[in-house]
């Protein structure tokens, strides 16, 4: 704040002056002018904190004049000086949306705090709104989460087929990011642009995904009120996610495997063609070989669909991703109450490392939406936890989830873990974290990059 840059305007000089002193001396930059103009002038070349303007200005020391113009400056907090003391002009400046209205002659220490108060909530929107800036730009790979092999390689590979059109098969457990995966690879192509429609294939009973898809025209069955477009009609020019497409009907797979080999289709009911430039993701948590073995799934279309097959993995199997998740989820928590993170003290950090999550990622954000909810004083506990989780027990040591992990992948998992707590501990500072794990900062910031670790500052 002591950087802080203040413009006054007053049309006595002497004012000028010792106003400029006083706020020099307290550490502000200071740019000074006389009249309106010379506001508007300097506003194009100082990127101003805060303006203290004189409300009764030359030409015609009109106070309604300046308040008329008080609306091309509200962008940064103004402060209104005035030796005008009717209440009505100080409601009119409040309207305008000046910050305050102080009388002239000015106290000081009065002054002071405003200024602060002020200043102090200016850099902070501006902050906030650059986070979210940089948030809104930020790199779709960067919502695959994870340090582990298994993480490094989806990106990998999800960065490669990106840009192309081939078709893509995401398979793996439920609660493991297969629309996280889908919707990212969509982020990257060139189809970015367009829809990215999902559809699960379970939720919709059989008798209605087909209208569902294809869509329907006005009369073809009972309901059937007017004309409607299709998701597949949706999706042109995008991407369709069919997710859990192994629960597709048989027959709805043989007219999915006509549109898949023509690119078009007849919506339900209708007599003219319709055609479609989608690509195709489809997502599982069934083994599709085996229901193509047991004729459950046509064995053409698993051929159509499956294109390049990204597999993810239990949460069990990449206990060096859990620390990351964890922090992604808070920060994201945060960025929607705008509140600072929370973060677990060591012995919650524990436990969510230590506990088995058969549900996956899915499970484990649901677990901290729910602790976090609880959780008071910035800090997520043990006893918060206990308090939705009565079995939920205090550990010496910070462990990795059992299940026959590689000695490897638990180093990884609990050098990952010891950093995230000791960042989230110190408040991201990374030399006092850095510190308090007995490491030279640069061997941190090493460790930091190594494992993929998203942290500010």
């Amino acid at each position: 704040m002591s950087n802080a840059r203040i413009v006054v305007i007053d049309d006595e000089p002497a004012f000028r002056t010792l106003s400029s002193q006083w706020l020099q001396a307290e550490g502000y930059e200071v740019h000074t002018g006389a009249s309106l103009d010379d506001l508007r002038e300097l506003l194009t070349r100082v990127d101003a904190d805060l303006i203290l303007l004189d409300l009764s200005m030359p030409p015609a020391f009109d106070p309604r004049q300046t308040l008329a113009a008080l609306p091309e400056f509200t962008d940064r907090p103004v402060i209104i000086l005035t030796g005008h003391g009717e209440r009505e002009l100080a409601l009119e400046a409040l309207r305008q949306g000046a910050w305050d209205l102080l009388a002239k002659p000015m106290d000081p220490d009065l002054l002071a705090v405003v200024i602060r108060r002020a200043i102090t909530k200016h850099q902070l929107v501006r902050e906030l709104n650059s986070l979210k800036t940089r948030i809104s730009k930020q790199h779709p790979i960067t919502t695959l989460i994870g340090a582990s092999p298994a993480m490094n390689n989806t990106r990998a590979l999800v960065s490669r087929i990106a840009p192309t059109d081939v078709r893509v098969l995401v398979t793996g457990p439920s609660g493991t990011g297969k629309e996280v995966i889908s919707r990212a690879i969509h982020d990257l192509s060139s189809r970015a642009h367009g829809p990215f429609i999902s559809v699960h294939c379970g939720a919709i009973p059989a008798e209605l995904l087909e209208s569902e898809l294809f869509g329907h025209t006005k009369g073809a069955f009972t309901g059937a009120d007017r004309n409607k477009a299709g998701l597949l009609k949706l999706a042109d020019g995008g991407t369709l996610f069919l997710d859990e497409i192994g629960d597709m009907p048989l027959a709805m797979q043989v007219k999915l495997l006509r549109v898949l080999q023509e690119g078009s289709f007849y919506p339900v009911g209708g007599r003219e063609l319709e055609t479609i430039n989608v690509r195709l993701i489809s997502a599982t948590n069934a083994s599709l070989p085996d229901k193509v073995a047991s004729g459950e799934f046509r064995e053409d279309l698993f051929y159509r669909i499956k294109g390049v097959t990204i597999e993810t993995q239990a949460l069990d199997q990449r206990p060096e991703d859990i620390p990351l998740l964890i922090s992604h989820f808070l920060e994201l928590q945060a960025q929607g109450s705008g509140r600072p993170p929370l973060h677990p003290d060591t012995a919650a950090f524990n436990w969510f490392i230590q506990r088995r999550w058969p549900g996956n990622v899915r499970e484990l954000k649901s677990t901290l939406d729910s602790v976090a909810a609880i959780a008071q004083g910035g800090v997520i506990t043990l006893d918060d936890i206990a308090l939705l989780y009565p079995d939920a027990k205090d550990s010496s040591q910070v462990t990795v989830a059992p299940g026959g992990d590689t000695l490897d992948a638990q180093v990884r998992a609990l050098e990952i873990t010891l950093i995230t707590n000791a960042l989230a501990s110190h408040d991201n500072n990374r030399t006092h974290a850095a510190q308090a794990l007995g490491l030279s900062r640069q061997g941190l910031l090493k460790k930091i990059e190594r494992y993929g670790l998203q942290t500010p500052g």
